[in-house]
Parts: C-alpha cells; sequence; structure tokens
C-alpha cells in the first residue's frame, strides 16, 4: 500500500498567473453529440501552466512552495528565479 504524504503541501491558493481554465468537454465531439460515454461530471479542475523546458541556463532558482495539481499524479514545485519571474 502506498500512501501519499500531503505534510508539506502549500495550503493555499495556487499562484494566479500560472492558473488557467480548464473547460471539460464531458465526451462530446464540434456538434455536441456524445462520442464517448461514461464521461463527464466531477469536480472542475483548473490547470496549472508548468515550463517543461526549464531553458533558462545560469540563473539560480529556489523552490518558493510545492503544491497540489489535481491534473497529473505527481506535486509540482513553484520555482522563484533570481530574476524575479516564476
Amino acid at each position: 500500500m502506498v500512501k501519499v504524504v500531503t505534510a508539506g503541501l502549500h495550503k493555499g491558493r495556487p499562484h494566479s498567473a500560472l492558473v488557467e481554465s480548464k473547460s471539460s468537454i464531458s465526451g462530446r465531439n464540434n456538434a455536441g453529440r456524445i462520442t464517448v460515454r461514461h464521461r463527464g461530471g466531477g469536480h472542475k479542475r483548473h490547470y496549472r501552466i508548468i515550463d517543461f523546458k526549464r531553458d533558462k541556463d545560469n540563473v539560480p532558482a529556489r523552490i518558493e512552495r510545492i503544491e497540489y495539481d489535481p491534473n497529473r499524479s505527481a506535486h509540482i514545485a513553484l520555482l522563484l528565479y533570481a530574476d524575479g519571474e516564476r
């Protein structure tokens, strides 16, 4: 059995500049007809914008906080670069 440790996670809201709304299509196509059954419902999610490239070379950064992400099974870290970018 695996237990996820959530003691070190940030308790507040996510950094708002890196969050955008995610629309749920509920298994429907462009005509609005159900094309995939048993999809839909659930809690509304917001998409966290993640920099997968990490192409800022020679700019030191520190981990500001670790946040929960509802769209993936991993937690995400908010980095604060020395030039002020997050």
